[in-house]
């Protein structure tokens, strides 16, 4: 897959807007891969992204310890799992996951712990760090042309 969208990011708040700008254009069976280092800004993207679709007053905490949590998000279910205390691919069949990437909307974070389970039409977003500044970050999205086309036109409006 090859980057089709790229946005720098200055700040958190710069990382919500750009979750609430990809939550309109998601549907049941995509999976989002959010990959990055530790403090790369992934559950902070979770979180802003699940708050603009079940509503700003939902709970969101990180799934670190449960690996998987969801949310009703009109009718489709969206599962956010972290799997970065997965060890194996094979103990993804006890979280759920291929009815979430059937049926619902799945955000994932630590993708690299899938394996074979990878979905080959997922839409990654790697974070990193960006050395602008303390809470700057880079944002890359890579997918194949039905994502390119989904993204076209996507941007960030802050306030």
């Amino acid at each position: 897959m090859a980057v089709i969208r790229r946005f720098p990011l200055a700040s958190e708040a710069a990382t919500a807007a750009l979750a609430a700008a990809l939550a309109p254009r998601l549907k049941a069976g995509d999976a989002l891969l959010l990959d990055g280092p530790l403090g790369a800004g992934k559950t902070s993207f979770a979180r802003a992204l699940i708050r603009r679709l079940a509503g700003p007053g939902t709970e969101v905490p990180s799934p670190t310890f449960n690996l998987v949590l969801t949310y009703d998000i009109d009718g489709v279910t969206l599962w956010h799992f972290d799997l970065y205390r997965i060890d194996d691919p094979r103990e993804l069949d006890e979280l759920g996951l291929d009815d979430a990437l059937a049926e619902g909307i799945s955000l994932i974070e630590w993708p690299d712990r899938l394996g074979p389970e990878t979905p080959a039409d997922a839409l990654t977003l790697r974070l990193r760090p960006d050395p602008a500044g303390a809470t700057a970050r880079v944002a890359e999205f890579d997918g194949d042309a039905a994502w390119a086309a989904r993204l076209q036109g996507m941007e960030i409006r802050l306030g």
